[in-house]
């Protein structure tokens, strides 16, 4: 029996198998659920071109090779997810199945198929770049490193005269914002500022109402809405899913029931079959989700539940190691090199002790020199004086011995006064000059005397023509709680002002003429302070008949 290749894509990989003519789409997908070890299967479904080129999904009770598949070799399918959840930080358990979501709407944002206002699309990005390269590091994030990165959608880059630094530079400041945060928590605060987004996880159909006018029919995860044909992102009518008891078709005639047996059915026209086979679908398997999740979680969701945090925790005491860790190295780094700068400061100071001790010995030295000189000056000083006083005594013992003389002899009196005079006049001088001397030489010795020895110095430191399906729940009619749910940024006061203080920094360079048709109903959707949350409050006020009737009407 030959085998066929069927060629799946996931949103982050390609995978290739071999199946019978005989395996169903169930086989297949429950193939390729094993492959990548994937729990939350209930999300997703296998998305492909038929031959007539139109999008649709794969029956999973059905022989692949029995549907209208484009006979490509290999087949070439999508595994996407069909159905979103209605608050992703609840009901995404595994990290393989947010990520898969990430990537999907991601994609989705980029590509303009939900329309995302530019203030959110930067913040968006930042969670993007967190997810892909993590924790922002100065060292490492230099400029530039954002360019290989598709990162907003063409219709924002197009509309703003920024260049791509500038862009660069306001995604980064968020990017900085994120740090010590998990790439999986950036993956799920991404989807939970995305799925307030009014596009987010809507399915769009063309119909028409009895009057025959052309209106969006839009199918998610909290029930039906009714768009105007030109504007798909704020909602006119809306019916909960817990307000519908039976869905079904007949060829292109699709025809609701309501729960309110006073009210009319809902009745509304496509262009072709394929389009209601498609809607019921999709309506059945949004309504039983809503209503799965308005009962106690299975045995199997509880267990991937404690599962999940269990495998959290570990992440995150890991990742607290790690960073401990890295605090240490760190820290150890910082003692290092303040070791080092003290070791060089003492080594600094070491040398200037050094010089200092060198110069004082050195004027040490010279003080001795001079010293020994005035010890020396002195010496000759006092040999001088002592020299002079023999002088003198000389010449009085001369003096006295020529008074003698002068009694003896007979000189004249005129040769003895001269004499005498002389000699008197000698001895003075040799007085003054004995006199001078000893006064130098105690000047010398006062001088030696007044250098003292030098001190120590101090140290410092993701057939047929009808059909119907029963869509009650008993007890569900009541149970309308997603109405009162809020934005994200409306949770997070710091997220608000600073979206606000986004949009304002980019007004200031946005060129008006290139603003598309979604930019202006989102401008008028702010200006009349309308969300996606208080938009779907006003479009189910009234009873299921008046908002029927204002249905036919449009």
């Amino acid at each position: 029996m030959s085998t066929l290749n069927v060629r799946v894509t996931t949103m982050d990989a390609e995978l290739e198998f071999a199946i019978l003519p005989s395996t169903t789409g169930k086989q297949l997908f429950d193939q390729i659920v094993k492959t990548i070890g994937l729990r939350e299967t209930w999300f997703f479904g296998l998305h492909y071109q038929d031959s007539k080129g139109f999008s649709t999904w794969l029956k999973l009770n059905k022989r692949v090779t029995a549907q209208d598949v484009k006979r490509n070799n290999p087949l070439l399918i999508k595994f996407r997810a069909k159905f979103y959840p209605e608050d992703v930080a609840d009901e995404l358990i595994q990290e393989a199945t947010q990520r898969l979501f990430f990537l999907q709407v991601k994609e989705s944002i980029l590509n303009d198929d939900i329309y995302c206002p530019p203030e959110t699309a930067v913040l968006l990005a930042s969670y993007a770049v967190q997810v892909k390269q993590g924790d922002y590091r100065k060292d490492y994030h230099v400029q530039g490193y954002l360019g290989k990165d598709k990162l907003l959608p063409q219709r924002v880059l197009e509309q703003h005269k920024l260049n791509k630094n500038q862009w660069e530079e306001r995604i980064q400041v968020w990017h900085e914002e994120h740090k010590g945060m998990l790439r999986e928590d950036a993956m799920v605060e991404y989807l939970k500022i995305a799925q307030d987004l009014e596009m987010y996880g809507v399915n769009y159909f063309n119909i028409k109402n009895k009057k025959g006018s052309e209106l969006w029919l839009g199918v998610d995860a909290l029930g039906l809405n009714i768009y105007d044909k030109k504007d798909k992102m704020t909602p006119k009518i809306g019916f909960p899913w817990s307000e519908i008891r039976n869905i079904s078709f007949n060829d292109k005639k699709f025809l609701i029931k309501p729960i309110d047996r006073k009210a009319p059915d809902f009745v509304f026209y496509v262009p072709r079959l394929r389009i209601n086979k498609r809607i019921l679908a999709l309506c059945m398997g949004n309504h039983d989700l809503y209503m799965r999740r308005r009962k106690p979680d299975t045995i199997e969701v509880q267990q991937m539940k404690a599962q999940a945090r269990e495998e959290k925790n570990k992440r995150q005491m890991e990742r607290a190691l790690l960073e401990s860790e890295k605090k240490k190295r760190v820290n150890a780094e910082k003692e290092t090199e303040k070791i080092a700068r003290e070791t060089m400061e003492l080594m600094e100071r070491l040398r200037q002790i050094e010089e200092q001790t060198k110069r004082a010995q050195d004027e040490l030295e010279e003080q001795t020199r001079r010293a020994l000189e005035l010890e020396k000056e002195r010496t000759i000083a006092q040999e001088e004086a002592e020299r002079l006083d023999k002088d003198r005594r000389a010449a009085v013992e001369a003096k006295a011995a020529l008074l003698q003389q002068s009694e003896t002899q007979s000189k004249s009196q005129e040769n003895l006064a001269t004499e005498l005079a002389e000699l008197t006049s000698k001895i003075s001088q040799l007085e003054d000059a004995k006199k001078k001397k000893d006064e130098e030489a105690k000047r010398w010795q006062k001088r030696n005397s007044a250098h003292p020895h030098m001190h120590d110095h101090d140290e410092t430191d993701e057939s047929s023509a009808e059909a119907s399906a029963e869509l009650t729940s008993p007890g569900m009619d009541r149970d309308r709680s997603e109405e009162e749910r809020v934005t994200e940024a409306q949770k997070n006061q710091r997220l608000q002002k600073n979206l606000k203080f986004l949009s304002t920094e980019l007004a200031r360079a946005v060129d008006e003429s290139k603003k598309t048709p979604n930019d202006l109903i989102h401008a008028e959707n702010v200006k009349a302070g309308r969300d996606k949350y208080k938009t779907l409050r006003k479009i189910r006020q009234g009873n299921t008949k008046q908002r029927i009737d204002e249905f036919e009407s449009m």
